[in-house]
């Protein structure tokens, strides 16, 4: 059975509305024709021009982005920078572009929901809800079922997001069982993690002096940006899937992160 693009994304804005985005994002169908029938989607936690090729060789005709390609505006197209070329390929080769990005960060089933999947977590909530809602938020906090040695349990996120290297702040205590987090760049929830009591504060993007912010009340354990998200392509793979199971779906096999470490 086909779809059209119009069909794949209302129905993710029905899991993850646009307007749940925040007010500097750019989410929703960036580039192509809603009424446009979709042969298979791909997708990716960035779109780049490696994305697009890759799109070209799978047969896919609409990429399934995290984080938008065209973000704060796109004032000319000359090939001078990695987003204009992607734009240009993108729409010669007929391929449509959508992005899904903080709406689906502020979900209680989105980006964090799926993170705490990863670390087990129980009893959760949103850290930090949108004024008049419980649903809806920034951030996430929730307990591990038992406590944990505090650095086995910094060694097991290393572990589970494959980060190249993780930066945290000072062990304060032997065990921990509280645990907030942040998929992407959080360091603006961490006095509310403070504030609940988190023993932990997953997230990625703190700059350095930030760290001294956690005043020896919580430790800060930074992951990194892509390590953070990285498991948000099978997070809407399965929305997807369980939607269209005949819907000709594929994951992203680039990594798209552009850190590398020694």
């Amino acid at each position: 059975m086909t779809y059209t693009i119009g069909q794949i994304t209302e129905y993710l804005e029905g899991l993850a509305p646009l307007n749940l985005q925040e007010s500097y994002d750019n989410c929703g169908l960036l580039m192509g024709d809603k009424n446009t029938l979709v042969k298979s989607a791909l997708i990716t936690l960035d779109c780049t021009e490696e994305i697009i090729r890759e799109a070209i060789a799978e047969g896919a005709n609409l990429i399934i982005a995290h984080h938008p390609l065209i973000f704060s505006g796109l004032k000319k197209i000359t090939n001078e920078t990695y987003i204009e070329r992607t734009v240009a390929l993108a729409i010669k080769n007929d391929i449509a572009v959508y992005a899904l990005h903080t709406n689906l960060d502020n979900v209680i089933h989105g980006v964090n929901a799926k993170i705490c999947d990863v670390l087990h977590l129980e009893n959760r909530k949103i850290l930090l809800c949108k004024k008049g809602s419980t649903d809806s938020g920034s951030g996430m906090i929730g307990e591990l079922k038992s406590a944990e040695k505090t650095e086995d349990f910094l060694f097991r996120i290393k572990s589970s997001f494959g980060a190249g290297s993780l930066r945290h702040t000072v062990v304060l205590k032997d065990k921990v069982q509280k645990i907030a987090l942040c998929g992407g760049s959080g360091s603006f929830l961490l006095k509310e993690a403070m504030k609940q009591g988190a023993d932990v504060f997953i997230s990625s993007d703190f700059k350095y002096h930030q760290f001294f912010d956690s005043e020896n009340q919580i430790v800060i354990a930074d992951i990194g940006h892509y390590e953070a998200e990285k498991f948000t392509k099978e997070l809407i793979y399965d929305f997807l899937r369980e939607k269209f199971p005949t819907f000709a779906l594929r994951l992203s096999k680039i990594n798209t992160n552009p850190i590398n470490y020694l």
